[in-house]
């Protein structure tokens, strides 16, 4: 099993221009994406929420959440992000990766478009 790197922009929902370029582990285990807290500051985003995780040994922390706008390959998606602390891994979580309209390719390691669907109620 190898691992997904890709790089990717962040963008301030607010001020589209404030950006920063990073380059994330792609983790299809994790729901949600995780960028250095000092980065989101610079940025301008600002934590609205906080959440408790269960790690890989079972113990228990708490992150603050906020909201941003990923950039890659011409696609753009808001998704919720967790403010990494000093020992976090900067993330890309399925979340941030449904947003852009991408999925992980777990034989290949590669995104790969999702495919989207939308259904249609036909009236009875």
């Amino acid at each position: 099993m190898g691992l997904t790197f890709i790089e990717a922009t962040i963008a301030n929902p607010a001020r589209p221009r404030k950006t920063a370029r990073l380059k994330f582990l792609v983790d299809s285990g994790a729901a949600y994406s995780v960028v250095p807290a000092s980065v989101l500051r610079r940025v301008g985003i600002k934590a609205r929420t906080s959440r408790s995780f269960i790690l890989a040994d079972g113990s228990t922390v708490t992150r603050r959440m906020g909201q941003v706008l990923f950039r890659f390959d011409g696609q753009e998606g808001a998704s919720p992000v967790i403010f990494g602390e000093k020992d976090d891994s900067t993330l890309l979580g399925m979340v941030s990766l449904e947003a852009l309209g991408l999925i992980l390719d777990p034989l290949k390691r590669q995104l790969r478009p999702l495919p989207m669907m939308l259904a249609s109620f036909a009236e009875a």
